[in-house]
């Protein structure tokens, strides 16, 4: 496996964001490319072809695009939202990154409403879109268990509808991450590493930490990633703290220190 980072998660431009992540020993980046320039209707095809060398420069790969738009169970915005995803499939062709991860809303618990027949509509256009350009689209987890989630991907019926594993999302909402990598091994292609903690009743919420600092396991979690044969990247996010750079450069020295992970 290999150690990449969300570029969302420095607070730098995206070249800057870049060059931090090959100072910190990062093998890869997910590209966020919502409302900054690599917006897909401003990212020129010259734009995309300069990025590429650039990246090759520093000998960094590209882990996955992320294009989170606010989910697709928003009756009003579903289409536009699901054109702008597609959107960003065409980029994920030009810039060579077959993975686009996204949180696509909470599944409905009730499989025969309304709501849960139009999310499936939804993941299951895009993830066609994808699958016919050779990409794949790929839920976050975290607002569901692994194996409603689960069940909601075997109804799509795509090859393009995939998982972006966050195993913290799962911990902080009261879910077992361990056995939700499990329960969806057939579908990651993707992973975030981020760490959180689940407060108690009284507290009420969840709360992000550090790497290593939290509820996720991860000398297990990464060994059922292992067992199941995953090889891709542990991208690390941080979306909060005093100093995010900071907790990066530990993330990665944390993770390179455990079985499986490349140096």
């Amino acid at each position: 496996m290999k150690v990449g980072v969300i570029t969302a998660s420095f607070p730098l431009d995206t070249r800057a964001a870049l060059r931090k992540a090959k100072e910190l020993g990062a093998h890869g980046v997910q590209l966020w490319i919502v409302n900054n320039e690599l917006e897909p209707r401003k990212l020129t095809r010259s734009g995309r072809e300069d990025l590429k060398t650039y990246m090759a420069q520093l000998a960094l790969e590209r882990s996955a695009l992320c294009g989170d738009i606010g989910g697709f169970c928003d009756p009003a915005a579903v289409d536009e939202r699901v054109t702008r995803t597609k959107e960003m499939f065409d980029l994920c062709v030009d810039l060579e990154t077959p993975i686009l991860t996204t949180h696509i809303g909470v599944v409905p618990e009730d499989a025969s409403s309304k709501a849960y027949d139009m999310l499936l509509d939804a993941v299951r256009d895009v993830a066609e879109y994808a699958a016919e350009r050779n990409c794949c689209f790929a839920t976050e987890t975290g607002p569901e268990s692994g194996e409603h989630l689960a069940a909601f991907l075997h109804r799509v019926q795509s090859e393009g509808a995939k998982v972006n594993l966050d195993p913290a999302n799962l911990c902080m909402n009261g879910f077992d991450h361990l056995a939700d990598t499990r329960t969806l091994a057939p579908y990651i292609v993707h992973t975030h590493a981020k760490d959180g903690i689940r407060n108690s009743a009284n507290e009420g919420g969840y709360r992000e930490v550090a790497l290593g600092k939290g509820d996720v396991d991860f000398p297990a979690y990464l060994a059922v990633l292992r067992e199941i044969g995953f090889t891709g990247y542990l991208t690390i996010e941080r979306e909060c703290g005093d100093d995010p750079v900071g907790d990066i450069a530990e993330a990665i020295r944390f993770l390179k220190t455990q079985d499986g992970v490349d140096a």
